[in-house]
C-alpha cells in the first residue's frame, strides 16, 4: 500500500504535465491557425512635417523660422500577403504626435488676437506671427501592400485619426493690425496672443503611401508620407480665413513576428 501511493501520486504528476504540454500545444496552433497567413508587426519612428495651407496664400510673405518638434510615433499592425500574388493588406493602429513652430511675416493676415492688457482684437494683420501646433492623434491606416521581392514592399491607402490632445497657439508682435479689413483704422500693437486650440476638429482622414526594406530577418526600416484631406480646423471656423492641412513624413522602424 505504500509504494502504491507513491506510484499513484507519480502518475498524477505526470498526467497532469501532459495533459497541461498538450493544452498548450492546442492552443498554440490554435492560434497559427488563426493568424494563418498573417504577420504582426510593431513600430517606432517620429514624423516630420508641418501643418500647412494649400497653396501658401499671399498674405505669407515669408517663413523666417520653423521647428519641427519631437513627433513620437508607435505603432502595431497585422499584414498578410494574398496567395500567389505580390498584393496584400496590412491594418494598424498608431499613436501619432503631429506638430512643428514657425515664424512668418505676413501682410493683412485675418486673425483674432488678445493684447497684453487683455483687449480682444480682430481684423487684418502686418507683421510678423510665431505659431505653435501639436496634436496627437490615434490613427487607423488601411493599406495595400505591393511585394518588390523578397526584401522591398510598397505600401498606400487612406488613413482615419482621432485628436486625443491639440493644441493651435502663438503670438503676433512688431506690427499693426487694421481693424474688421485691410482698409479699416490701423492700430499699432507691440505684442499679443492667441490659442484656438479648444476649436480643433476631432477627426482627421487623409492618404498615406510608403515602403519597407527588410534589413533582417524580424527587422524593418520603413518610411510613409502622411496627406491630411481635411483642414484641423471645421469649415464654419472663421479665426484663420484658410484650411490648414497635416502634412508629415514618418521614418522609423518595424519587428516583425
Amino acid at each position: 500500500m505504500k509504494r502504491i501511493i507513491p506510484l499513484f501520486l507519480l502518475f498524477a504528476v505526470s498526467f497532469s504535465a501532459t495533459a497541461q504540454h498538450e493544452q498548450a500545444d492546442t492552443d498554440s496552433n490554435i492560434l497559427r491557425a488563426a493568424l494563418k497567413g498573417w504577420h504582426i508587426k510593431l513600430s517606432a519612428g517620429f514624423n516630420v512635417g508641418g501643418t500647412s495651407p494649400l497653396p501658401l496664400p499671399r498674405e505669407i510673405r515669408s517663413i523666417e523660422g520653423y521647428s519641427p518638434l519631437l513627433n513620437i510615433s508607435v505603432e502595431g499592425a497585422v499584414q498578410k500577403r494574398f496567395d500567389d500574388s505580390r498584393w496584400g493588406m496590412m491594418l494598424g493602429l498608431r499613436f501619432d504626435q503631429k506638430g512643428m513652430e514657425t515664424d512668418a511675416k505676413v501682410k493683412n493676415y485675418h486673425i483674432e488676437m488678445t493684447a497684453d492688457d487683455g483687449g480682444f482684437m480682430e481684423g487684418a494683420w502686418t507683421g510678423n506671427v510665431k505659431t505653435k501646433v501639436r496634436n496627437t492623434y490615434l490613427t487607423i491606416p488601411v493599406l495595400a501592400t505591393y511585394s518588390l521581392g523578397s526584401r522591398w514592399q510598397l505600401s498606400a491607402g487612406p488613413y482615419f485619426s482621432y485628436r486625443i490632445e491639440g493644441e493651435f497657439s502663438g503670438e503676433a508682435c512688431d506690427g499693426y493690425l487694421r481693424h474688421h479689413d485691410p482698409t479699416g483704422e490701423k492700430a499699432y500693437v507691440t505684442h499679443a496672443s492667441y490659442d484656438f486650440s479648444d476649436d480643433l476638429r476631432r477627426f482627421q482622414w487623409g492618404l498615406q503611401a510608403g515602403g519597407e526594406f527588410k534589413a533582417y530577418k524580424h527587422l524593418l526600416v520603413n518610411a510613409n508620407l502622411q496627406w491630411g484631406l481635411n483642414g484641423i480646423f471645421p469649415a464654419d471656423f472663421q479665426a484663420v480665413t484658410f484650411d490648414l492641412y497635416p502634412i508629415y513624413a514618418n521614418i522609423g522602424f518595424s519587428y516583425l513576428f
